[in-house]
């Protein structure tokens, strides 16, 4: 099926989940730093209505504007994309685990998909004639 033709996914209970549980840490985040719905939802760009709705977790509220509202405030974006990553791989997202700052996750992630990469890369960089020349002088 052709992706224009797929239909679009906008609610499931894993994303029901995903933006209940960001929807709370924003709600937390933004008044930790002191921020009004008013004030945070003018700094964002979007309708106080809207930021509502995002805090409330409502399933209408759209992924990419839980993704900005939690950039902006600087919090992790793990609780949103390991779920989907789980299934991504047809695996059952343990709850539990959206209990947590992903920061040290993500830069370790981040760190392993660079390294594989870097890798890679190298591999492709590398004469043949080197490998060759290195395993003679072994």
């Amino acid at each position: 099926m052709s992706p224009e033709r797929a239909p679009a996914v906008t609610t499931s209970p894993l994303l029901d989940f995903v933006k209940e549980m960001s929807g709370r840490r924003i709600e937390q985040a933004r008044r930790r730093n002191g921020l009004t719905q008013s004030q945070f939802a003018r700094e964002v760009g979007i309708s106080m209505r809207w930021l509502r709705e995002i805090e409330a977790g409502n399933p209408s509220s759209l992924l990419d504007d839980h993704v900005v509202c939690a950039q902006y405030l600087r919090l992790s974006t793990g609780h949103i994309f390991l779920p989907l990553l789980f299934s991504s791989q047809d695996m059952e997202f343990p709850r539990e685990l959206s209990y947590g700052d992903f920061s040290e996750l993500e830069r370790e992630c981040i760190d392993l998909i660079a390294e594989r990469n870097i890798k890679r890369i190298q591999a492709k960089l590398t004469p043949r004639w080197w490998s060759q020349r290195r395993s003679d002088l072994a």
